[in-house]
């Protein structure tokens, strides 16, 4: 039987998958994150190591890289493993599926149209240096500003909202949540210069749009787009775009500076996103599985992502940001 040759990959995918594996160090695990948050948390939130390894080769990470990572991500709390024989299955933690929901809403969600002017601010009690780098990290991408050594501040959630997020944190029990308002909009202005880089947060967008614009311009409208181009697309398309977002505070409109880039990055991955997430899909069923059957078809949240990928794939459909 004569095989039929696969669709040659478009120039511009080719140039993102070199721009990929050409990074130091080749950061396997945060990639691994990306798959299961964007693309194995929707469909039962568990796969066999095995398909993870096939999931991963195409970005270039070895069988060896992908399992070192595996186990150290479930040394971390992310995973946690289930084995038949020589075969194992990972599945999210409790802890991972809530910080995966969190980062779910962020990354595929609109930003708030309306502001009530209020901050919520967090106290943290003073802490060793290795302990106090990873709570900047872990705070900074849940969207916190650090406006001093102890103190950060968030505009888009409320104490409430904060102290879900952050109880799968170490230390949480010692942190002090408080709301407050300032005193007009020149100071709210100024508590943002001091809480984040809007110039460094803008280049990243910009970064992230010009690489990404010459792969929306080359996935035609109408023309077919291979599985497998499709899944690498939507794979590196969430995972340098939440980069960029989980670390972009959401502020209102009324702090930004004026044209942000921000809502230019936002249409361009909803429209590219909604362009490849079927393609990617019928990989996923084709190359990934469960121990003992295949994974589920992904759920109604998967399909309402970017405000519905219907809706997302139209033209001409712009949401507010």
């Amino acid at each position: 039987m004569k095989r039929t040759p696969s669709a040659p990959v478009p120039a511009a995918v080719r140039a993102l998958l070199r721009r990929w594996r050409a990074q130091r160090p080749l950061r396997a695990g945060s990639l691994l994150i990306t798959i299961f948050g964007d693309a194995i948390a929707p469909r039962g939130a568990a796969v066999t190591l095995g398909s993870l390894i096939r999931l991963a080769a195409p970005f270039g990470l070895t069988e060896r890289l992908v399992r070192t990572s595996v186990a150290r991500l479930a040394r971390e709390g992310w995973l946690a493993a289930r084995r038949s024989g020589r075969r194992s299955e990972y599945r999210l933690t409790r802890g991972g599926a809530e910080r995966f929901a969190e980062a779910t809403r962020r990354i595929y969600g609109q930003s708030p149209q309306v502001w009530n002017g209020r901050w919520t601010l967090l106290v943290t009690p003073p802490e060793r240096r290795s302990r106090r780098v990873r709570t900047n990290e872990d705070l900074k991408w849940l969207g916190f500003g650090r406006l001093n050594a102890s103190l950060y501040a968030h505009p888009a959630c409320t104490p409430r909202e904060a102290r879900r997020w952050l109880r799968n944190l170490p230390g949480a029990a010692d942190r002090l949540l408080l709301e407050g308002t300032s005193t007009d909009l020149a100071s709210d202005r100024r508590l943002v210069s001091y809480g984040w880089d809007l110039k460094d947060l803008a280049r990243r967008y910009r970064r992230f749009v010009a690489g990404f614009a010459p792969v929306e311009s080359a996935l035609r409208p109408g023309a077919p787009v291979p599985a497998g181009t499709a899944f690498v697309v939507r794979t590196l398309l969430i995972h340098e775009y939440r980069k960029i977002h989980l670390q972009d505070p959401l502020l209102p409109a009324t702090l930004l500076p004026p044209t942000w880039v921000g809502g230019a990055a936002y249409e361009l991955c909803r429209r590219l996103y909604a362009r490849v997430f079927a393609p990617a899909e019928s990989y996923l069923s084709a190359t990934a599985r469960r121990l003992y059957r295949p994974l589920p078809a992904a759920n109604s949240a998967a399909h309402a992502r970017f405000g519905g990928i219907a809706r997302a794939a139209a033209p001409g459909r712009l949401s507010r940001r």
